[in-house]
Parts: C-alpha cells; sequence; structure tokens
C-alpha cells in the first residue's frame, strides 16, 4: 500500500481481510486500478449495490481511502473502528453545509474521498439517480474524479440476501474526469445556471460509471 498518509492497524488489517476475502470467495476482479492517483486530493464516486462495495473498491486499490459514515454512527466503540479506518463523519449523506465543508477541507488536505451517489443501496441492481448534492461537491472542488464502477456484489450481498454468496465481483476504475469547463463557469454565472450546472455534472458522472463495461477476458 503506497500513500505518504498513514493509516491505523485497524485499516491496514481491514484492507488485507477483505483483499484477501474477496479475492477467495468472489473471485475479484480488478481493472484499471492505476487511474486512482497516488497522491493529491480526489473524489472517487461509484455505484451502490451492496453492502461489499465499500471494502472491495477500498481493497482493490493502494491508496488509503476515506469513506462519509453518519455522525450517529461514531458512537462508543463503533465510533472507534469506523476512526481507525479512516471515515469521515458527516450528517447523513454529506448533503449539508457541515458536511460539505469536511469534505472540502478533507479533499485540500490531498485526501482521497469515496462516495456513493445514489445514496443508498440499489433495491433491484441497476443504477439509481444520484442524489442532491453530488454536483455542489464537484463544483465546488478541484480534485479530479474518478469513476469507478462494482460488478457482481448485488448478485453476491444484494438487499433480498441474508448472507453472501460466493459469486464473482469486480472493480473497474474511470479515467479521471476533471470537469473544467462546468466548474469555471459555475463560480461565474447566476444562481438558476449554477443549479443546471450541478444537475449537468451528476449526469455526466452518473453516465461514465454506468458506461464502465465489465470485461469478461
Amino acid at each position: 500500500m503506497s500513500s505518504h498518509e498513514r493509516r491505523s492497524l485497524g485499516y491496514f488489517l481491514g484492507w488485507w481481510f477483505f483483499r484477501v476475502y474477496t479475492w477467495l470467495y468472489h473471485r475479484r476482479r480488478v481493472f484499471n486500478e492505476e487511474r486512482v492517483p497516488r497522491t493529491g486530493g480526489a473524489i472517487l464516486a461509484a455505484n451502490h449495490l451492496s453492502y461489499i462495495d465499500p471494502p472491495l473498491v477500498a481493497c482493490s486499490t493502494r491508496r488509503f481511502i476515506h469513506f462519509l459514515a453518519r455522525e450517529s454512527a461514531f458512537k462508543f466503540l463503533l465510533g472507534v473502528i469506523l476512526r481507525s479506518w479512516g471515515c469521515i463523519p458527516v450528517d447523513r449523506d454529506g448533503g449539508s453545509a457541515k458536511g460539505l465543508r469536511t469534505i472540502l477541507n478533507r479533499l485540500r488536505e490531498g485526501r482521497a474521498i469515496m462516495m456513493f451517489p445514489e445514496g443508498t443501496r440499489s433495491p433491484n441492481g441497476t443504477q439509481q439517480p444520484a442524489r442532491g448534492g453530488i454536483g455542489l461537491l464537484i463544483a465546488k472542488s478541484d480534485a479530479p474524479v474518478i469513476p469507478v464502477r462494482v460488478f457482481g456484489t448485488f448478485e453476491a450481498f444484494g438487499r433480498h440476501r441474508f448472507f453472501p454468496r460466493p459469486w464473482r465481483v469486480g472493480v473497474k476504475f474511470g479515467a479521471p474526469r476533471n470537469f473544467k469547463k462546468l466548474r469555471a463557469e459555475a463560480a461565474n454565472c447566476t444562481p438558476n445556471r449554477r443549479r443546471e450546472i450541478y444537475g449537468q455534472l451528476s449526469q455526466e458522472l452518473m453516465s461514465a460509471i454506468s458506461g464502465l463495461e465489465p470485461q469478461t477476458d
């Protein structure tokens, strides 16, 4: 694992556990991991099919990934564990002003932030529309955005399953996107146009995620 950030023992052990588990039990496959920047702020945005998705993406890259978690979860032992894994406390899905400031500050510090624009697991295995806030976050940040698509996790451990089954899963990383023109326009336009840009950024990101086709070779 290569990064200038310090990892806790909890993250290191969790990373290795899920790396081995998903390889042995789910026959994990990873494509284009080299597209994840090794340093500097970065937003990784993935589709969301299962509880497996966060650790699957994290163990598929050697970059230290910070996840978002609700503030209400940071209590007692669970809070200790979440902090040891590099999770960032935000209220709900990070859409509030406080949550946005927290995320932007972490990006400026050079952290890699993992997000699921859909906000929750897909109920049927298909990609859902992005929730509000992701377009605003992209516009306010200058960090590259890496679309990520996970495969097979709905079949392995979707909402309809109580226990994961040994289904093949995969992760594919897309080319980083900078959205320079839309970001520049959003900084100098009317409020109505700015809202349109937020929606356009969300749509373009979700299209980039869905456009990452599975590989069978």
